[in-house]
């Protein structure tokens, strides 16, 4: 896996409006893990790539009368069966955290790198989404070697809020695959 100019080589990119400049200097540190399925709870389907883009079609479903007003993106989505979906180049400031503080740090999304999996907090992640989660991890880190030593979920810089990636998702593994692959 490779990168050119914050973006990877060979995924597909639908570049969402939903961004802007980091802060001056500031370099991505921490990866954030989330989780989305649209409408909760279904796989597969356009609507998280319109999410992103802005385009939800608000009568498509009665839930995205609820969401279709948000501006909001990740810098990649990693579906069920591995496919990555990149949206925001890795050198800009995606808008994923919300109101999130990490290690008495706030406004996550200023240091951050924002990753989706498809899913939801209770089913299980795919072995295709692990492996993928933890490439992109380490490509990252090639780049941004601080980043690999902070992994967390949305639930842990927005606890008062978010509940992802969830208990499903497996932590140990993630880190292992993330270990096995700098070695």
């Amino acid at each position: 896996m490779q990168l050119n100019d914050g973006w990877l080589v060979g995924v597909r990119k639908v570049p969402s409006p939903h961004f802007d400049d980091r802060p001056d200097g500031e370099q991505p540190s921490l990866l954030v893990v989330h989780n989305i399925s649209l409408p909760p709870g279904q796989f597969g389907g356009p609507w998280i790539d319109a999410l992103f883009t802005g385009t939800l079609d608000a009568g498509a479903d009665p839930f995205f009368a609820e969401i279709v007003h948000l501006r909001v993106s990740a810098h990649c989505l990693i579906r069920r069966d591995g496919e990555i979906v990149q949206y925001v180049p890795f050198t800009k400031r995606a808008w994923h955290a919300g109101v999130s503080c990490y290690q008495g740090r706030e406004r996550c999304n200023d240091f951050s790198i924002g990753i989706e999996l498809e899913g939801t907090d209770t089913l299980a992640y795919t072995d295709a989404q692990y492996q993928q989660l933890a490439a992109i991890t380490r490509t990252l880190g090639q780049v941004y070697p601080e980043l690999t030593e902070h992994l967390t979920g949305h639930s842990d810089i927005a606890p008062q809020r978010k509940t992802d990636p969830g208990p499903a998702f497996d932590w140990d593994r993630f880190r292992a695959l993330v270990a096995a692959l700098q070695d």
